[in-house]
């Protein structure tokens, strides 16, 4: 039986979780995006200074989830009233369908309820149908097919997602 648990994040987590947001990103996404587009998403959403503001700022949640003593994944949501969106969920993949995704959500739905939101909601690329059929198993529902554009010549082909609460 897995020892897994879910806890918030401390500032002594953050470096773990840049470094297993790399393993899951280079697992996840080579198939889907280019490297040049993996290392600049990387670089802006996972610099240490910006998880750091994030983690200090009471409108943002982030929640870590373990394994024993092994980082297994995140979430980070934001407040973006009357909704929370789910800006990250990640799991290692040999940690994926154990709960550890249920548990999250669970966490952040906990995190919105407590900030009086309305719904969840999320982006997820388009071909990444294991996490789409994940969420849809969650309970979320495709509202919309829309391109981000996210700077530097990249853009993120996602689908949005939501769930009410």
């Amino acid at each position: 039986m897995l020892n897994l648990s879910v806890r918030p994040l401390t500032e002594a987590d953050i470096p773990l979780v840049c470094n297993v947001a790399r393993t899951i990103w280079q697992t996840t996404y080579a198939a889907l995006i280019s490297q040049a587009q993996i290392d600049y998403m990387l670089a802006d959403r996972y610099a240490p200074n910006l998880i750091r503001a994030q983690w200090a700022d009471a409108d943002h949640a982030w929640r870590i989830a373990w394994c024993g003593d092994e980082m297994a994944g995140f979430a980070h949501a934001q407040i973006q009233s009357p909704a929370c969106k789910i800006e990250k969920l990640y799991i290692l993949s040999h940690y994926q369908r154990q709960g550890l995704g249920k548990s999250l959500i669970d966490e952040v739905k906990a995190f919105a309820r407590g900030k009086a939101t309305t719904r969840l909601w999320l982006q997820v690329n388009r071909h990444n149908t294991g996490a789409m059929a994940a969420y849809q198993h969650y309970g979320f529902v495709m509202r919309e097919a829309r391109v981000f554009d996210i700077g530097n010549g990249f853009v993120m082909d996602d689908y949005v997602m939501e769930m009410p609460l």
